[in-house]
């Protein structure tokens, strides 16, 4: 992998920065060049937010990713706003639990995943971006299963470390899925 750029993408409260700052540190751990730049409304939570990724071989030059490799698309908005700018040949990750709409677009790999339910199947409500980001992590190999795990452990603050077994068990079921 020379250069991976991803947009997470969907409602505030969803863990789209959090699935980004995963991402971010996992690669870090696999010495890797990378920038976790969020953006997100004055609403915070139920309002839009996303999180550009880049993950680099080699010197990052901007942050910003303005035409991702991969979109990962939480909610129908985001999808709507962002799906012509993924790269011909990218890649789409859909939480179709949430996206009904079909992907428009013919020259990208689309994948469609129910994270939400299986999160919530598995007694997980809320880790449907650890569903999303196992899928991922299974799609683009960014990063070694161990250091996805660190950068996981990384990611979870003290207070919440009880969390860190439900997380990692939503990522094994978005790899699995």
């Amino acid at each position: 992998m020379t250069d991976l750029n991803v947009l997470f993408a969907g409602f505030g409260g969803q863990g789209i920065l959090f699935a980004g700052k995963v991402m971010a540190y996992a690669s870090m751990m696999e010495g890797k060049e990378l920038s976790w730049l969020p953006s997100y409304g004055p609403e915070m939570r139920g309002g839009t937010a996303s999180c550009s990724v880049c993950i680099s071989d080699n010197t990052i030059g901007s942050p910003l990713v303005v035409n991702p490799d991969v979109l990962v698309a939480m909610n129908l908005p985001s999808l709507e706003r962002f799906e012509k700018d993924v790269v011909p040949g990218g890649m789409i990750i859909v939480d179709s639990s949430i996206v009904k709409k079909d992907v428009s677009r013919t020259d990208v790999k689309v994948i469609r995943i129910d994270a939400s339910k299986i999160a919530e199947d598995n007694g997980l409500k809320g880790a449907a971006n650890m569903v999303i980001l196992g899928r991922l992590f299974r799609e683009t190999g960014f990063c070694s299963a161990e250091n996805l795990d660190l950068g996981l452990q990384k990611s979870i603050p003290a207070k919440k470390i009880n969390l860190l077994e439900n997380n990692r068990k939503a990522l094994s079921l978005g790899i699995e899925s």
